[in-house]
This record gives C-alpha cells, structure tokens and sequence, in this order.
C-alpha cells in the first residue's frame, strides 16, 4: 500500500511539471535564499573561530553547533530540489547517502535546542554550579549524543533498505524523497514512533526549563534583578517557537496532503510553498534569533557581516 502510494506521488510530479518560466523562477528564489542563509551561516562561524571568548562557551558552542548542522540541512535539501529538475530521478545508492544526511541533521535541530535550553535553565537556576556542570568536554560529548540518538531512527531506515530490497533496487533510479527510498511500511511506522518519541521528549524539557526560568524571574523580580531571567525566559520562548517549525517537518505529509485536496491543480506550487516553510524558514531562524540577539556575538557579527575587518586585525579578548 505504501509503495503504492509513494509511485503515484512520484508519478503526479512528473505529470505537474512547472512550465521553464515557473522552474526558473523557484530555483533562482531558492538558490538566493540558501546563498543569503549560508553567507550569514558562514560569517557566524568565521565569528566563532576567531575570537575565544565563543569557542571556550559551552553556550556558543552548541549555538554554533546548531548553526553548521543548519548549514549542512540547508545545502543537502536545496540539492534535492535542484536534482528533482535538472535529473528528475537520481541514483538511489547516491539518494541514500543525502536523505540519509538531511535526515540526521533534521532530527538534530530538536534535540540541539532541547540542550540549548536544559543549559540556560542551568545558568539562572544553578549558577554558582554552571561552571561545573556546563564544561566545554561535557559539552562536545553532549553533541555526539545527539548525533548517536539521530543515528537510531535513520539506522533503522537503512537497516530495513538493506534487508528488504533487492540489490538491484539500489543501482536503479528514482526521485530522491524520503519516502519513496525508505518506503517500506516498516520504515514509515518506525519514523512515526522515533519522531513521536523524540519531540515528546524535547517538549517536556522546553517546558520543565521555561516554567522553573518563570519562577526563577519572578524571584528575581522581588529582588529587583531579574534582567537575565527574563532574557533567558524570552529566549527559552524563541527556542519553542523554532520547535514549532521544526515540527512541521514530521507533519509535512499531512499538511502536503490537505493543500493538495483544496488545491489539486497546484501540485508543484503547493509543494514549493511547503518546502520554503517547511524546510527553509526554520533555518532562517537560527542566525537571526540566536546571532543578533545576543550582544557579544552581535559585536562582532556586524563587522564582518559588513566585510570591514582587515585580514591582519585582531580582535580577541
């Protein structure tokens, strides 16, 4: 049934195909977005790199984190969308490979901001043991745990592939999406059960964090020295509203399949729409949000932005 379902998808994208005027236009907006987001990208980790005070942070480090594996979602999902016109149908072993790498850096962005926020619970709530508890090596070993658990879900994927298609299928071609190489219906309720399971988890903790930062504010408040709680507070905010985004990434079938029952005749239009909301916007939040917000980085980051700072120059601390 599932096969089924996955050969009439890709057949109705060939059957809508854009007109050259329509395909120009999506690929040259794509092309400037993916530029303009991974300039940006590229500038806050060349930020990071050159100045200690971010690369000696745990709280830096794990934003950047979250910046590279953006970065690498960003450029992996604009190569299949520019695949699916210029080859239509790609090698599924080379299919494999990048699915497999947009898959491990899309179950990453959860997990990451979950961190992200247990750390800043820590920092208001625990800071005379944040030093202690937040180290750079706790850190770097935080992140291989986030890829090991993204590594669960898509090594399923791969393990079920292997197992059931004929070694043939692999040296064949087809349009490289998700669930028309992982397609069997195995590999569909494990995804189901592993995303349900993962943002469960990483939801509790948004919430646990933001109610304890509430109490820790209005505590602070009393004091008259609540300006870092309440930052923290709207920052935990921000973290669940790139949540929110990065959700619609487990929902993308059901909300694909509702715009095309009340827009039928707009296939690949609504499929673009879904596509620079689903996978596009959410990566645009990261540099805006989590760069410009925060005053040291900000510091920098214009400078650079701006292309003013000589090669020889040193701005370290």
């Amino acid at each position: 049934m599932t096969s089924s379902s996955n050969a009439s998808n890709a057949t109705a994208v060939f059957h809508y195909r854009d007109t050259a005027s329509s395909a120009v236009t999506k690929n040259v907006i794509l092309l400037a977005l993916g530029v303009v987001i991974n300039y940006i990208n590229s500038t806050l980790i060349h930020t990071f790199r050159k100045h200690q005070i971010f690369y000696l942070t745990p709280r830096y480090i794990l934003f950047i984190h979250l910046v590279i594996n953006d970065m690498i979602q960003l450029t992996t999902t604009i190569s299949l969308f520019f695949s699916s016109y210029i080859f239509y149908s790609i090698n599924v072993s080379v299919c494999c490979l990048i699915i497999t790498l947009a898959l491990f850096t899309t179950s990453n962005t959860p997990l990451n901001l979950a961190v992200m926020a247990v750390e800043c619970f820590i920092a208001i709530c625990f800071p005379l043991r944040h030093n202690e508890l937040c180290t750079i090596k706790r850190t770097y070993i935080l992140i291989g745990c986030i890829w090991a658990l993204s590594s669960i879900s898509i090594g399923m994927d791969i393990f079920i592939a292997v197992a059931t298609e004929p070694l043939s299928w692999f040296y064949s071609k087809l349009l490289c999406e998700r669930n028309v190489v992982f397609r069997h219906p195995l590999s569909t309720k494990s995804y189901e059960i592993s995303s349900i399971i993962y943002l469960t988890g990483v939801w509790i903790t948004i919430f646990y964090t933001y109610l304890h930062i509430i109490f820790a504010a209005k505590a602070a408040k009393a004091q008259k020295s609540h300006s870092d709680t309440n930052k923290a507070r709207n920052t935990i905010l921000l973290h669940s509203f790139q949540l929110s985004l990065c959700m619609l990434t487990y929902l993308h079938n059901h909300i694909t399949h509702t715009l095309l029952s009340w827009f039928p005749k707009y296939y690949v239009h609504v499929m673009f729409v879904c596509f620079i909301f689903i996978q596009i916007l959410p990566r645009l939040i990261s540099p805006i949000v989590y760069g410009l917000r925060d005053k040291t980085f900000k510091q920098y980051l214009k400078k650079y932005l701006l292309c003013t700072v000589r090669g020889g120059q040193s701005m370290d601390f």
